[in-house]
């Protein structure tokens, strides 16, 4: 039975009580886990907490979903924001904003959602659904398409196993609203949305081809909200219990420490939408005498140690600082940060041949191959 029923009026819903609700403790745990999650990318989870905070305040709640208590043809909005992260700074989401491309979805196939997940669980793109149910007064679905963040839409579990990403509904702060019907193929979808976005003023909300209860159960990567509130919730608990967050964020993921030091140079730039360059770190401790280097495109993507290739794609590199554990996203790292480079698994999808063709580093420009360090990615 689905966890979801229509009630008398089109797109009001009824929740059945096996529901669980995101508490109000929950939601900062959600941020920060989505913080680390997001691999440095994902937009700053910040901006959007304190938007979900308010609509909570203005009694707001939010119901949260196992996917496998959906009914084959429920339908969810993919609800996501595209842009370069530096943007997203100046030019902040609103729920309003984020719900624009949902409501444009919902017109384009003359039919309501009944709930809304994230296309990505990293960054501000896993808080945003909770901002679009709390105007759409939608449940979230326990699941996302990426369990991480990536730069291109097409990066997704959905696309690896081959589900269409078409419709795409975008839209701005200025009413203007784009429905791409069709494309040769998803990478064209990333490529025609990035433009469209970048004459948006690289910041878009958007919404992917609805996905059913069938979809998300076959091809979505689930229970990934309960995973970033639980890690953060580790997070907060070491700090609060005078712990290190940062082998609390290991112990939780099953990550591997790479690398402790300082950030001594950053050379960034916003190119086509996205935010790329390189980090170096020095390394204090146990470090000391090398030198750790972070490629990133809008996420990082490859690490070095000393110029010797460690870790890429799609194994999540995060940034952690040293005292806090939280994440430093690539917007945000800058010179003098004592910082943690850990790597935690990925999704199993993620590093199977298919998927690898999607998000591993020949995707990305690299000629080397993905030699995991977590065996075969996380289940």
């Amino acid at each position: 039975m689905s966890g979801l029923a229509f009630g008398p009026a089109m797109g009001k819903m009824t929740v059945m009580t096996k529901n669980r609700e995101i508490t109000w403790d929950d939601l900062e745990s959600l941020a920060i886990g989505c913080g680390i999650l997001g691999t440095g990318g994902g937009g700053d989870p910040y901006i959007a907490l304190l938007n979900v905070q308010k609509l909570w305040r203005q009694g707001s709640r939010f119901r949260l979903v196992d996917p496998f208590d959906l009914d084959d043809g429920d339908l969810a909005a993919e609800a996501a924001f595209m842009g370069a992260p530096l943007v997203s700074q100046e030019r902040l989401e609103s729920p309003e904003f984020c719900a624009r491309s949902v409501r444009a979805m919902e017109r384009h196939m003359g039919r309501p959602f009944t709930a809304v997940m994230s296309g990505e669980i990293g960054g501000a793109n896993g808080v945003i659904p909770l901002m679009v149910a709390g105007v759409m007064d939608l449940p979230i679905v326990d699941a996302d398409t990426m369990g991480r963040a990536f730069p291109e839409m097409q990066m997704s579990s959905f696309v690896i196993d081959g589900v269409p990403m078409c419709p795409l509904t975008m839209s701005d702060i200025r009413d203007n609203e784009v429905v791409i019907t069709e494309t040769a193929d998803p990478v064209w979808v990333e490529r025609i949305s990035r433009v469209i976005c970048t004459g948006m003023g690289s910041t878009a909300s958007t919404c992917c081809a609805a996905r059913t209860g069938r979809d998300i159960k076959d091809h979505g990567i689930t229970g990934t909200v309960t995973q970033a509130i639980n890690l953060g919730r580790a997070v907060r608990q070491a700090n609060a219990d005078h712990a290190d967050p940062v082998a609390a964020v290991l112990a939780a993921e099953r990550g591997v420490a790479l690398f402790s030091g300082k950030i001594v140079d950053v050379a960034r730039r916003t190119t086509a939408g996205f935010l790329r360059g390189e980090v170096a770190i020095d390394g204090l401790d146990g470090d000391a005498v090398s030198r750790f280097t972070v490629d990133f495109q809008n996420e990082w993507l490859v690490g070095r140690r000393d110029g010797e290739l460690l870790v890429t794609v799609p194994d999540l590199i995060c940034i952690l600082d040293s005292e806090s554990g939280e994440s430093i996203g690539t917007d945000a790292i800058r010179y003098g940060q004592r910082v943690t480079v850990v790597s935690l698994p990925p999704p199993a999808v993620l590093t199977e041949p298919a998927g690898l063709a999607v998000v591993g580093p020949h995707a990305f420009g690299y000629d080397v191959e993905y030699s995991p360090l977590h065996g075969k990615g996380a289940s």
